[in-house]
C-alpha cells in the first residue's frame, strides 16, 4: 500500500470530472464522485492504523466534485462523506455522518458491520438524520493500479450457436476441489487452477457464466441468523471483484482481487472459454428506506434509484428487494454503461447475464425494448459486441414477464422451455407441438416478425435459482428449512417429480428411473436449437437436498462434492456435449423450413407425418423428428458449408416402452443408434434400421438416429 501523505503536507489541486473513481498517476491520484443534491463532499484517506484524514473537494462542474491529490497512489483506502439536505420525505438523505463508498471504486476492503451506525436514520427518530459516525462499521474504497500484464491474451469470440454455457460459483466450483490447492480453494486464483480449468475443459463447455463476482453485502437479516448472501445477489461496489474470493486477500494483500480476477480470466481464455458475468444493476444492497446508508442513497438518492411518484420518500420496488435502480436518469445510465465497458476492456470478460434485466427497461416504468439503455447498448462500440443475455422478468409489474420482447441483440433465458421440458418428461399432457416449438427453438418467440435466431433463446432445465437436476428427480416438493423461513421462501413452481420417494433413496428401480429422467433431460437440452446452460453440477448429479433457494447456503449444501459423483452421468454429459460440437445440424443458426425444403420433418411413432390432428391430440407424449444434415447447411467463418449427416431423435415420455416405425424420409438411407438414454451402452450394439423398420424405445428416454450421408 502506498504510504499515505501526512496531513499536513496534502493538498488537492483541480482535478477532472471526468475520470469518475479515484485514477492514480505519476504524481497523485484524481478523485471524482457525481452528487447533484450535496452541498459539500468530503473526501476522507485512511492510513494503515484507520486514522482518518478529511479534504474538502472545492471543484464542482456538471454534477460531479473532484479534486487531484498529489501524493496518493495505489493501495490508498478512502470513502467519502457528503454535507447536504437530509428531507427523506423529498427523497434526499444527505448526512456527513455517513462514510460514504466509491460507486466507481475499483477495489473494496472490509465488511460491512451492521448496526445502527449504518443507517442514515436515527433509530428512535426515522424522521430525524443519525448522529453515529459510520467509518468504523465500513469497509474502504482503495485505489488500485489498473496495469496489468495481459501478454496476448485473446478473447475466444465464439459464436452464439457454438456456445454451450456452463453456470457456476467461484465459490462452491472450487472450495472443496480435491486438484486445487488449499489456499485458493474458493477463489478466483482457485478456478484459474490447473484443475479447475481442467475439468472445464474435459467436460466440453465453451463457456463460465460466473454467479455475481460484484463486490456484495449481505442483508442484515441474514447476519443475524449467522447466514449470508452466498449467491451475490445484493451488490454495492459495481467495478470492484468480490473481495471475499480472492486469495491475495486472504492472505493479507488489499486490493489484490483485482489482478487475480484478471489472471483468472487470461487463464480461462487460454483454455478457449469465455467468461460470463451474472450482473445485478436492477437493484442495491442499500435495501428499501429502512436500509443502510452504504454509498448511492448518500450521495444522491435521486439519481440513482428510483422514486415514488407523490412520494419520494418511497422507492419503486420491481426486484423484490427494497429498491429499483433508475434507468431514467442520466447519472445512474452512466454508472451502469461504465460498469459494463470496464469490465469488458480492463478486466477482459466477454459478456453478461442481466439478473432481473426487464427493470433497465423501465425508463419511464413501464417495460420498453427501446428504452434509453437498451439504446446505448446497441449504439455503444464496446458493448454491443459482447455476448449479452437477459433474464427476461422481474417482479410485481403488469408486464414482469417480459420473454421474447428484448431487442435483437439480446438473448434470452427461455422459461417457457424450462418450464415444457420438466413437464414433457414428467409425462405432463402440456401439447406435443409446444414440446417440438421449444425443441426446434422457440419461433413463436423469436422467429417470424421479430427475425430473430434460434440462437436468442438460452435454453435451461436448471440454474442456480430453484432444484438441481439431481433434485429436480427426487423431490415432489422444496426442504428450504435451513434458510430460517419456515420453508416459505422458494418457489412451489417446481414441476418436479420425485420418481416414487422423496429424497435419497436406496431403491435401485428409483435410482435408475431417475438416471433415466436425468439423460433424458440434458439429451433434450443439448441438442434443442439455440444455447443450452448447464447449471454446474448437474453432470455430476450434484444434490441441493431439495432446497430450492440456496442464496444463504454458504456451506456443503451448495459447494460441490467431489467425493460423490455419478461417473455414468458425468461420462454421458460429456459424450453428450461432444456429441453437440460434433454435428452443426444441432447447431442450427436459422430456423428450419419444415416439410418444404426437406430440412426438418415431425413424424409419430407410426413413421408417418404429423397432422393437424397429431399436433392437437392433448394426450400426445412421442414425436420423431428428422433433421437433414446437408439441405441448405449453415456456413462456418471461413464459408465453408457445415455439412453433416441426417439424424432422427425419437422421443417417448411415456411411461412404458415404445415401437416407433423408422419413416421414409431418404431412398436408402440406413440408421445407426447413436444414443440411448434408457440404456446409454446398448445403442452401440443395437443394429442399423431402415424406413419400415421397427424400432423401440424405452420409458421416458430418447433415441438418437444418424444416417450417414
Amino acid at each position: 500500500m502506498t504510504a499515505t501523505a501526512r496531513p499536513g503536507t496534502l493538498r488537492v489541486l483541480p482535478g477532472s470530472q471526468f475520470l469518475l473513481g479515484a485514477t492514480p498517476a505519476a504524481s497523485g491520484t484524481n478523485f471524482a464522485v457525481t452528487s447533484s443534491v450535496a452541498d459539500a463532499v468530503t473526501l476522507c484517506l485512511f492510513d494503515d492504523a484507520g486514522t482518518e484524514t478529511q479534504i474538502p473537494l472545492v471543484d464542482y462542474d456538471a454534477g460531479v466534485w473532484h479534486g487531484f491529490i498529489p501524493g496518493i497512489g495505489p493501495g490508498q483506502a478512502y470513502g467519502y462523506r457528503v454535507s447536504g439536505p437530509y428531507d427523506p420525505s423529498r427523497g434526499v438523505w444527505c448526512n456527513p455522518a455517513k462514510l460514504l463508498l466509491d460507486p466507481y471504486a475499483r477495489a473494496i476492503h472490509g465488511e460491512v458491520r451492521f448496526g445502527p451506525e449504518v443507517l442514515g436514520y436515527a433509530a428512535a427518530d426515522p424522521g430525524a438524520p443519525s448522529t453515529l459516525d459510520s467509518a468504523g462499521h465500513m469497509p474502504r474504497s482503495l485505489v488500485v493500479d489498473p496495469e496489468f500484464a495481459w501478454a496476448d491474451d485473446r478473447l475466444p469470440r465464439r459464436r452464439y450457436a457454438d456456445t454451450i454455457i456452463y453456470e457456476v460459483h467461484v465459490k462452491g466450483f472450487t472450495m472443496r476441489h480435491p486438484g486445487v490447492p488449499e489456499q485458493l480453494r474458493g477463489t478466483y486464483a482457485g478456478l484459474a487452477h490447473e484443475a479447475a480449468v481442467g475439468y472445464l475443459v474435459d467436460l466440453g463447455v465453451s463457456a463460465v457464466e460466473l454467479l455475481p463476482v460484484h463486490q456484495s453485502v449481505p442483508e442484515a437479516f441474514l447476519v443475524q441468523r449467522g447466514l449470508t448472501n452466498y449467491w451475490g445477489y445484493n451488490t454495492i461496489g459495481y467495478f470492484a471483484p468480490h473481495g471475499g474470493y480472492s486469495a491475495a486477500v486472504r492472505a493479507g494483500q488489499p486490493g489484490g482481487q483485482v489482478d487475480e480476477f484478471k489472471a483468472m480470466v487470461k487463464a480461462l481464455h487460454t483454455a478457449g472459454l469465455e467468461v460470463l458475468l451474472d450482473v445485478v444493476f436492477n437493484h442495491t444492497a442499500e435495501a428499501g428506506p429502512e436500509g443502510p446508508t452504504l454509498c448511492f442513497r448518500g450521495l444522491d438518492n435521486p439519481a440513482y434509484y428510483r422514486l415514488q411518484p407523490g412520494d419520494p420518500s418511497r422507492y419503486v420496488d420491481t426486484t423484490g428487494c427494497g429498491n429499483s435502480l433508475n434507468a431514467g436518469d442520466p447519472v445512474a445510465l452512466q454508472l451502469i454503461m461504465d460498469s459494463l465497458r470496464y469490465w469488458l476492456t480492463e478486466m477482459h470478460v466477454d459478456g453478461f447475464r442481466f439478473d432481473l434485466a426487464p427493470t433497465l427497461g423501465r425508463q419511464e416504468g413501464g417495460f420498453d425494448q427501446v428504452s434509453a439503455f437498451f439504446d446505448l447498448v446497441s449504439q455503444d462500440p464496446v458493448t454491443s459486441r459482447a455476448k449479452l443475455i437477459a433474464e427476461p422478468w422481474d417482479v410485481g409489474q403488469g408486464d414482469s414477464y417480459d420473454l421474447g420482447r428484448f431487442p435483437p441483440l439480446w438473448r434470452e433465458w427461455n422459461g417457457k422451455y424450462r418450464d415444457s421440458v420438466r413437464d414433457f418428461w414428467r409425462s405432463h399432457p402440456i401439447g406435443i407441438g409446444e414440446f417440438a416449438t421449444r425443441f426446434a427453438g422457440s419461433s413463436d418467440l423469436y422467429g417470424g416478425a421479430r427475425r430473430r435466431r434460434p440462437t436468442a433463446s438460452v435454453n435451461l432445465v436448471t440454474v442456480h435459482d430453484g432444484f438441481t437436476l439431481a433434485d429436480l428427480v427426487s423431490y415432489n416438493a422444496k426442504h428450504n428449512e435451513a434458510n430460517g423461513e419456515s420453508n416459505r421462501d422458494g418457489t412451489d413452481d417446481n414441476r418436479s417429480w420425485n420418481c416414487g420417494t422423496e429424497g435419497p433413496t436406496s431403491d435401485p428401480g428409483i435410482r435408475e428411473l431417475r438416471g433415466r429422467q436425468s439423460r433424458a433431460m440434458l439429451t433434450t437440452l443439448l441438442l434443442s436449437f439455440g444455447v443450452p446452460l448447464l447449471l454446474g453440477g448437474d453432470e455430476r448429479g450434484r444434490t441441493q437436498h431439495g432446497n430450492n433457494n440456496a442464496y444463504c447456503q454458504d456451506n456443503d449444501t451448495t459447494w460441490f462434492d467431489w467425493t460423490v459423483s455419478d461417473e455414468e452421468l458425468l461420462a454421458f454429459t460429456r459424450r453428450l456435449i461432444a456429441f453437440r460440437k460434433d454435428h452443426p445440424v444441432f447447431r442450427r443458426r436459422r430456423y428450419l423450413a419444415g416439410a418444404e425444403a426437406a430440412e426438418l420433418g415431425w413424424f409419430t411413432p407410426a413413421g408417418a407425418p404429423m397432422t393437424a390432428a397429431d399436433w392437437a391430440d392433448p394426450a400426445a407424449l412421442s414425436l420423431a423428428v428428422y433433421l437433414d444434415g446437408s439441405d441448405d447447411p449453415d456456413r462456418a467463418e471461413d464459408g465453408t458449408p457445415l455439412v453433416d449427416d441426417d439424424f432422427l431423435v425419437l422421443f417417448n415420455a411415456w411411461w412404458e416402452p415404445l415401437d416407433f416405425i423408422v419413416p421414409g424420409v431418404r431412398d436408402g438411407q440406413r440408421w445407426q443408434a447413436e444414443m440411448d438414454t434408457y440404456d446409454p451402452p446398448a445403442a452401440a450394439t443395437t443394429p442399423q434400421r431402415q424406413a419400415g423398420d421397427r424400432i423401440t424405445v424405452g420409458p421416458r428416454s430418447v433415441t438418437v438416429l444418424r444416417g450417414p450421408r
